[in-house]
């Protein structure tokens, strides 16, 4: 079953003093690419939160957002009261005032707040790692899901290129003969002898090289192949992908030999279709 690579998931977990926020976005990427936003404190955890992310996500352009919002009395924010006071006396030294006043001015200045860098207690890692487990899971519950749909279409439209091939099938029982009609007559209304034998010689060479008999079938086993990759247990969009370019060669033969209008007509359809799985191919994992 094939899975998109477009979806969202996400997951809160209150502790008694923090809420811990996982959002996860995904778009379609050949490769993977981890683009995370996540506070300072906790960033010499996110090789390990990238690599559990990029196990369960394998392609696509991923977003990943951690926020923690203190809930409680906790804060890792202190004011420097030491620097504080001293901004306060130099002030007053340039500019006696109000000391609310050169208190407000004096906050504004640098290092005047600090912030503790403790290590990451265990437990609220553990609390960060199970979010982030069921954010992952939430996303890959909305691919599978995008996939469904998009297995829908790309089922539907792979009949519709067989059903085109059907119409091709019956079509070219007289391709040939009307071709030949065509050139005997324009041969006839050059109005010159010719050897007959030569000519049916260059005759049955020319036709030959109109003959889509290896196309019919190579295209009919990609569409064959290409189902039952559709259906196969693993999303494998790359191979999906290689298969449509195989099916894509076979059309363009089929119309640069057909050289019969009503043909090159179905030709055009085949390749409309094929237009359309390749778009949404790209968001196939």
């Amino acid at each position: 079953m094939i899975q998109s690579m477009t979806g969202f998931g996400k997951h809160v977990v209150q502790l008694p003093s923090k809420k811990i926020t996982i959002e996860i976005k995904s778009l379609n990427s050949k490769n993977i690419d981890i683009n995370a936003r996540i506070p300072q404190a906790y960033r010499d955890k996110e090789l390990e939160l990238r690599k559990t992310i990029s196990d369960a996500l394998m392609r696509g352009k991923i977003d990943f957002t951690l926020t923690i919002d203190i809930t409680g009395e906790e804060t890792t924010t202190q004011i420097n009261a030491g620097v504080v006071k001293k901004y306060m006396q130099q002030l007053k030294a340039i500019a006696p005032g109000d000391d609310v006043k050169l208190l407000e001015i004096a906050l504004r200045m640098p290092d005047t707040l600090k912030t503790d860098t403790d290590d990451i207690d265990i437990e609220e890692f553990k609390s960060i790692k199970r979010a982030l487990t069921e954010a992952l899971a939430a996303i890959n519950k909305f691919r599978t899901q995008e996939g469904k749909m998009l297995e829908e279409d790309f089922l539907n439209r792979s009949s519709a290129l067989s059903n085109l091939l059907d119409q091709v099938e019956k079509m070219d029982e007289n391709r040939l003969g009307t071709i030949r009609e065509r050139l005997e007559k324009a041969v006839a209304d050059l109005k010159v002898e010719l050897d007959k034998n030569r000519f049916e010689q260059e005759l049955i060479y020319y036709l030959e090289k109109y003959d889509i008999t290896e196309e019919k079938v190579r295209l009919a086993n990609h569409l064959d192949y290409f189902d039952k990759t559709l259906k196969s247990r693993d999303s494998n969009g790359k191979k999906l992908g290689f298969i449509s370019q195989e099916i894509g060669r076979e059309i363009n033969t089929i119309g640069s030999k057909a050289n019969y209008a009503p043909m090159q007509q179905l030709v055009v359809q085949m390749k409309d279709e094929l237009e359309k799985i390749k778009e949404q191919m790209l968001n196939v994992l």
